[in-house]
């Protein structure tokens, strides 16, 4: 069976590339990602990455269909995936100094049957100073992604404190997604 990847993430194949996996499609859904306050950040990863996997296996109903969904969260409030700077300075003005949590829903849809997980990974980062903000949106590392920052690039340096899985900030947790592949019968 084909391997479809339900995401435009270059990040999610970077992340299959270390299980040795070569999705053999990439097909990003457009699903409707908007939060509301009475949805809890967990369950709302789950929701986007299970919705986007269905509507990609719809289309492909022979096919193993991967998605995922990361969210960073503040207690029950989700951040955005930050589109312009002012955005991004907003989330990383909210970050300083404390702790946070980034969840990334997991769903494999195979001969007709949904798995799903979720990772919940513990961050803290350090205080910003303004200089180190401004610093790090000059660098634009930040262009739509939730939180406003990129684990994998420049704001690794920032993290004071992480506790759970550093694959699943970057947007596709392995030991998860490892199990929900053997699961359906891949060999990983």
């Amino acid at each position: 069976m084909a391997l479809i990847l339900a995401s435009a993430s270059p990040r999610r194949v970077e992340m299959l590339a270390r299980l040795g996996i070569v999705p053999d499609a990439i097909e990003p859904a457009d699903v409707d990602e908007s939060w509301t306050a009475a949805e809890l950040p967990g369950p709302h990863a789950s929701r986007l990455a299970a919705a986007k996997a269905a509507v990609v296996a719809a289309r492909h109903p022979d096919a193993i269909v991967l998605a995922a969904d990361t969210v960073v969260a503040v207690g029950r409030r989700v951040l955005p995936k930050a589109e312009d700077e002012a955005e991004a300075r907003q989330c990383l003005q909210l970050l300083s100094g404390r702790r946070h949590r980034v969840f990334t829903g997991v769903t494999l849809i195979a001969g007709g049957r949904a798995r799903h997980r979720l990772s919940t990974t513990a961050v803290i980062f350090k205080r910003f100073d303004a200089p180190e903000i401004d610093a790090y949106l000059a660098a634009g590392e930040w262009r739509g992604k939730a939180g406003g920052y990129a684990i994998q690039g420049r704001a690794e340096a920032y993290v004071r404190a992480m506790s759970g899985s550093w694959s699943g900030i970057v947007g596709l947790p392995l030991y998860e997604t490892r199990a929900l592949l053997k699961a359906a019968g891949l060999d990983v």
